[in-house]
């Protein structure tokens, strides 16, 4: 039996007097009372009653604990309506974590949109590329890009980022446009770091998925740098549209292959169970959703 719970019978059986009034009230058999306040007495090593056939009265450990559990069970009830209210109502803090790119884009813009329309949530912001452990380090939800490869992750997929390989028009005027992502192997890449020494590129070829070892001229953590050193002329990028046709739109870069993108990089909004998730965390989810969403809901990996 849980402790509080112990305690609680032997405060109804203090306030009373009586083992038959506290059963009434806590509607329980004399008998469980009884019980309950022999568990807690043994638990303690001390007697916390003096009992009589006609009445009872606390014992000097008995009227320490009265006092003392009151503050207590005062603050395990206040604690308990409060989360039960951010059950009901979004309130406190998120945990978020999002890649490095997502933090000059329109991410941000989204969060502040979300913090006013649920003026008692607040967020805390992780931007980091690497793969976090939402358990371990206490994140509420985990902005992925690409295929979410961990099966314990509820996986609510947001939008389908179109990934598009480009160059500046210098680039390609002086090493000419592939017509297939083959040939890809043969140019001067700008990649990610993440994609490691030997990095390939995936491509779907006729609903097929391609991969495409490239030489890397430069990787970086980040796609902005990638983004500079292509319009300067120094390689080719592949890297979400999103991205990018800021700079196609201005003739800044050039995309080429473009029936060829693969069609499984998608935005998700990766979190731990179904069951029992805050207000707060279900009202983002909802919202990024309806803001970000093209996708077809969440999904449990398999």
């Amino acid at each position: 039996m849980d402790s509080l719970d112990l305690i609680r019978t032997f405060r109804e059986v203090a306030s009373h007097g009586s083992f038959s009034h506290a059963a009434k009230k806590l509607d329980m058999s004399k008998a469980t009372v009884s019980k309950y306040v022999a568990e807690l007495e043994t638990r303690f090593g001390v007697r916390l009653l003096n009992r009589s056939t006609r009445s009872v009265s606390l014992t000097d450990a008995g009227q320490l604990l009265l006092e003392r559990s009151t503050p207590v069970l005062e603050m395990v009830e206040l604690t308990q309506a409060e989360l039960q209210e951010r059950a009901r109502q979004p309130g406190g803090r998120l945990r978020i974590s999002a890649p490095h790119g997502m933090g000059n884009g329109e991410f941000p813009s989204l969060l502040a949109d979300f913090m006013r329309y649920y003026p008692e949530v607040s967020i805390s912001l992780q931007l980091t590329n690497r793969t976090v452990d939402l358990a371990e380090e206490g994140i509420d939800v985990d902005i992925r890009s690409g295929p979410v490869a961990d099966a314990n992750l509820i996986v609510r997929k947001l939008m389908l980022m179109e990934m598009v390989v480009c160059a500046s028009p210098v680039y390609w005027k002086k090493h000419g446009k592939p017509e297939h992502p083959r040939e890809l192997a043969g140019h001067e890449a700008l990649t990610h770091s993440l994609l490691g020494a030997q990095p390939v590129w995936r491509f779907d070829d006729g609903g097929e998925p391609l991969d495409v070892p490239v030489k890397s001229r430069m990787d970086c953590t980040e796609g902005a740098p990638l983004i500079l050193v292509a319009m300067r002329g120094f390689g080719v990028i592949y890297l979400p549209s999103i991205l990018v046709q800021s700079h196609i739109d201005h003739g800044e870069l050039v995309p080429v292959l473009q029936g060829y993108a693969r069609k499984d990089m998608w935005l998700s909004a990766a979190y731990l169970q179904r069951r029992h998730n805050s207000a707060a965390l279900r009202a983002l989810l909802d919202f990024l959703q309806t803001r970000v969403g093209t996708g077809p809901g969440s999904q449990k990996k398999k």
